[in-house]
């Protein structure tokens, strides 16, 4: 056994056992718990913490003290202590005795924690038997209890009694309540002269006592005690009349009646909730306009004690009210009032409009010159006490400096029904008039309802050059979601007040505001997204007219435009082509955005036009409706569209499609015009070039042909001329020479018709060819003989025989072909510039020509006949048909000179031979 010091171990009263003081622990207490511990059969540890368990207030110092027991392994100086996993410094440590060591800490933390002693390990026995040497209690921290406060209690009506239920209710610190050790509340009812109590225990903060029955009339003291594992507190007592708590059911049966005589008044009537043998009550009554909320109480004093009806007074008429009663126990301070009944609502009879109705004016330019459209409008009276069912309308117009005259006033009754009002508002439109600008016009109004009429109103309207302009600078701004105005006015003494008008897509509303007002809000109701142009008029007294007359004039407003709140348009403009596009360009055109759509300020427009993938846009100001599109593509499809834009976002508008022009507008007239004005220069150059040029161009497209009758070779004789051979069987054309002379014209003449058909036999036959410089006497069929239907001569021909050259042999006679070999044969040549014959140039085909020369040997001419017995037999026939002189121009004969004359074969025979050698099968080139 561990012997201890006799030092006593001293503990805190209130972490121990609440109201408890501190006190030693002896030695013999320790040896007990030493022995008690050995007595179990096993020492399960070593160190033993006092107290156990224990029940601490937060905020206080809490000794706990560890013992060693059973064990001379350790001592208190290997002691330490740790709390919540923390090791407690050493200078809060106090040594009883070498086995025991004691800690003091401070408890300021509501939540629950553990404190250990443990045993430094200065022992293998130690280190094995770790568990043997610590040793911990859980510390659970709470507050005392504290005193309830603000007792009540209260009994309720059921049916016609009140229950004997008495329930109470008191508040408590709100701390929070440990599981450990909760707080438990009791309630104590006593009735006084009676000396029944009663009590009941709750975890809460209300408790209900129920008694045999209510004691009406007499004292109860009620009262309620708080305790915890820390002590008890007490709260204090109620001593009051048992009425004193008691709580009624509202008044039954609530009825309101209205009287025609009274159109002001309203008479309740109602049930008291219990018999007044049991209790006497009052009551309060309150009332409102049905739908508000701003009820109107009636003072109690002007209630009298226990009665079951009351007179409403001073109400509005025509007004529909809701009416509610409540009671409680007469006697002062006593009793709850009760709930308030249920709603009763009743309208008031009509009476006579006893306000006046508020007219006002809208003005506006007219289309006509020097005009003034004025609206006459007015909401009803305020207090209107019926229905208004029609207005009366006093009107003069008059212009300015008419002389001592007046004009007569004009009266309108508008029948309501008939008007134009807007039910939301209560707006009617009176009358629209044409005012010039050169006059004024006065105006007086009455309101009428099925009991009266209201009183009058006036407003006038002056000249407009008369208007006076006394409010500047107005601002306005939203704020806490209404809007706020401000402006500056000019003092004037004759302003009475000033009337704030705001107009908006919905209609029309103002109000009035006091003379010395420079600040308010707009009371109507507001909304977003709408814009709002408001105007500041001011309202002055003065008289006009002849005679003078005292009227409220309408003076000139400030007016601004503003939104409670902005956002983005809710469509986009709607684009479209002013005209058809052109080449490069493209007038885009979109109206505005209806206002209560924009909902805001517009700020700018943004144009986007696209072809293909390619996007532009170009932004413009918000006062522009319409932009010009260049440096386009002609013949290309393009796409646009506008975006709107507020501070609050933007929009686009619908899309619009076109296509520009492949050409400009008038491109192809300048086309036209260029080309035709290019083709006439260029016919106009080809002309003057032609003019001026046709030497040339006759000598390339018309070359010069050598005339062979002209050439020098007439007059040149060979001295050896070729007798011609006899042509060849086989060839098919032959080229004679035939020699005429003047003298021989007649016997031509006369022997031309005997001869005529044969001539035609030949010349038909033979084909056309050239044969000097690309030209044949055979070639273009020319008159060459030509007959006369008067005289019977024919027309001499236009050349002589013409010798080019010639071929002569060495020896043989005139006319005869020599039989010399070719090489003997000797080519003679004129001097003559003129192109020579085949036969000229080639003396080698005269042999073939001999034959043809024999059968026509005085020919003057070149020709080539083909002989196709097929084909010209019947060809020769029917040229013999013809006339003498057709059948002349028909053959293919060369012109003859004028002296010239046809001969027949029997004349060739005796004419002289010539001197040319024939050409053999017709014409060579050369």
């Amino acid at each position: 056994m561990v012997s201890l010091s006799e030092k006593h171990i001293s503990t805190d009263a209130d972490s121990n056992l609440g109201k408890m003081s501190a006190v030693r622990l002896p030695l013999l207490m320790l040896a007990f718990l030493a022995s008690a511990s050995s007595t179990s059969g096993e020492i399960t540890s070593h160190l033993v913490i006092t107290p156990q368990s224990p029940v601490i207030q937060i905020g206080t110092n809490f000794t706990a003290t560890c013992v060693i027991t059973d064990t001379a392994e350790t001592t208190a100086d290997d002691l330490y202590w740790n709390l919540s996993q923390s090791i407690i410094p050493k200078n809060q440590y106090t040594k009883i005795n070498e086995s025991a060591l004691s800690v003091t800490i401070l408890v300021n933390s509501e939540k629950p924690e553990w404190l250990y002693c443990h045993s430094r390990e200065k022992s293998p026995y130690i280190s094995v038997n770790k568990g043997k040497f610590i040793h911990g209690i859980l510390l659970t921290k709470i507050y005392p209890p504290d005193k309830p406060k603000n007792l009540t209690c209260i009994a309720t009506q059921e049916k016609a009694f009140i229950l004997p239920n008495l329930k109470c209710f008191w508040e408590t610190a709100g701390y929070h309540t440990n599981e450990m050790s909760p707080t438990t509340y009791t309630l104590h009812v006593e009735v006084m002269l009676d000396d029944q109590v009663y009590n009941v225990s709750t975890k809460g903060n209300s408790a209900q006592v129920k008694m045999a029955i209510f004691p009406h009339h007499m004292i109860l003291d009620v009262w309620v005690v708080a305790r915890n594992h820390l002590g008890s507190k007490e709260s204090e007592h109620l001593n009051k009349d048992a009425d004193w708590f008691v709580k009624t059911n509202p008044p039954s049966g609530v009825k309101v009646l209205s009287d025609q005589t009274l159109p002001t008044s309203l008479l309740i009537n109602w049930t008291p909730p219990i018999f007044r043998d049991y209790l006497i009550l009052k009551y309060q009554i309150r009332y409102c306009p049905n739908g508000s909320d701003d009820w109107i109480n009636v003072p109690v004093v002007d209630i009298a004690e226990d009665i079951q009806s009351f007179r409403l007074q001073n109400l509005q008429p025509d007004t529909v009210y809701a009416i509610q009663i409540r009671c409680k126990i007469a006697k002062k301070d006593h009793g709850y009032w009760s709930d308030w009944s249920p709603r009763v609502t009743k309208k008031t009879p009509e009476d006579r409009p006893t306000s006046k109705p508020d007219l006002w004016t809208i003005i506006a330019d007219s289309e006509h010159k020097n005009e003034r459209e004025v609206t006459l409008i007015c909401r009803d009276p305020v207090f209107s006490n019926g229905r208004i069912t029609s207005f009366n309308l006093e009107i003069q117009t008059q212009k300015e400096n008419i002389g001592n005259g007046s004009m007569a006033w004009g009266y309108i009754s508008v029948n309501r029904s008939m008007a134009d009002s807007s039910q939301s508002q209560m707006v009617t439109i009176l009358k629209k008039i044409s005012l010039p600008y050169q006059s004024y016009m006065m105006v007086h109004v009455t309101a009428i309802n099925s009991i009266g009429t209201s009183p009058q109103e006036s407003l006038g309207i002056p000249v407009k050059t008369h208007e006076r302009n006394l409010v500047e600078n107005l601002k306005v701004w939203p704020q806490e979601g209404q809007l706020f105005l401000k402006w500056n006015a000019t003092s004037n003494s004759s302003v009475t007040e000033f009337i704030v008008e705001w107009v908006s897509g919905i209609g029309i509303d103002w109000q009035r505001e006091n003379r010395n007002t420079r600040q308010t809000a707009l009371k109507g109701n507001i909304e977003k997204f709408i814009c709002y142009k408001i105007s500041v008029y001011p309202i002055y007294y003065g008289w006009n007219g002849k005679p003078a007359t005292y009227f409220k004039w309408k003076g000139k407003p400030a007016t601004i435009e503003a939104f409670l709140e902005e956002g983005a348009p809710l469509e986009g403009p709607s684009v479209r082509l002013n005209v058809k596009p052109g080449r490069n360009e493209a007038e885009l055109v979109w109206n505005e955005i209806p206002l209560h759509k924009r909902q805001g300020f517009i700020t700018n427009y943004t144009i986007f036009y696209s072809s293909s993938n390619e996007i532009h846009e170009i932004t413009v100001p918000a006062n522009i409706t319409s932009y010009v599109l260049t440096s386009l593509t002609g013949n290309t499809k393009y796409d646009t569209w506008i975006r709107a834009s507020t501070i609050r976002g933007s929009t686009n508008g619908t899309n619009h499609s076109f296509t520009t022009l492949k050409y400009a507008p008038g491109e192809i007239e300048m086309i036209v015009v260029g080309v035709s004005l290019s083709f006439l220069f260029v016919v106009l150059m080809t002309m003057l070039l032609c003019i001026y040029k046709r030497d040339t161009i006759k000598k390339n497209f018309w070359p010069w042909i050598p005339n062979p009758g002209e050439s020098t070779i007439v007059n040149w004789s060979p001295d050896y001329p070729l007798k011609p051979e006899t042509p060849k069987e086989n060839c098919l054309s032959d080229i004679s020479v035939l020699d005429m002379d003047v003298n021989d014209e007649k016997s031509v003449l006369e022997e031309d018709k005997a001869n005529l058909a044969l001539k035609k036999d030949k010349y038909l036959s033979e084909e056309h060819s050239s044969g000097i410089g690309g030209s044949s006497c055979m070639s273009s069929p020319r008159q060459s003989v030509s007959d006369s239907d008067e005289g019977g001569e024919i027309a001499e021909t236009t050349a002589s025989t013409v010798q080019y050259s010639s071929v002569v042999a060495s020896s043989g006679y005139k006319g005869q072909t020599p039989c010399v070999p070719p090489q003997q044969v000797i080519f003679s040549r004129s001097e003559s510039t003129q192109p020579l014959l085949d036969s000229e140039e080639n003396p080698d085909i005269v042999q073939e020509g001999s034959r043809q020369s024999e059968l026509f040997p005085q020919v003057p001419c070149f020709t080539q006949a083909a002989w196709n017995q097929d084909s010209a037999s019947s060809s020769k026939f029917n040229q013999l048909e013809m006339e003498p002189q057709e059948a002349l121009l028909s053959l293919d004969l060369c012109p003859l000179a004028e002296d010239s004359e046809l001969t027949t074969p029997a004349d060739r025979q005796s004419a002289p031979v010539s001197s040319y050698m024939p050409q053999l099968c017709g014409y060579r080139s050369q």
